[in-house]
């Protein structure tokens, strides 16, 4: 078992940045699903797939990893590229980026 520390990616959904300021601890590992002969689904005795710890910084995270022995692997997200440009751009008659439709 072994820890996956990250920073969550905004919704797709919306496009603010909403929830994607703390980090989080995800616990994988081997997950042997057995199939309930009763229901016919998958059920897992792996309980740590469930737990999402969240932290403010990475150090707290790592920190938590270190001091409980467990090995992690730490995600960083690219960094963003924003192109600033003004609304009236969208009506610029010498456009400099083509139509994206």
């Amino acid at each position: 078992m072994y820890a996956k520390i990250y920073q969550p990616a905004r919704s797709a959904m919306q496009s603010g940045m909403k929830n994607t300021a703390h980090w989080v601890v995800e616990f994988t590992g081997p997950d042997r699903q057995v199939i309930d002969p009763l229901t016919g689904t998958h059920t897992s005795t792996n309980t740590l797939k469930q737990l999402d710890l969240k932290f403010k910084t990475m150090e707290d995270a790592v920190a938590y990893a270190k001091a409980r022995g467990i090995p992690y692997h730490v995600t960083q997200k690219p960094a963003r590229k924003r192109i600033s440009r003004s609304y009236a751009e969208n009506f610029d008659t010498n456009r400099k980026l083509p139509w994206t439709h």
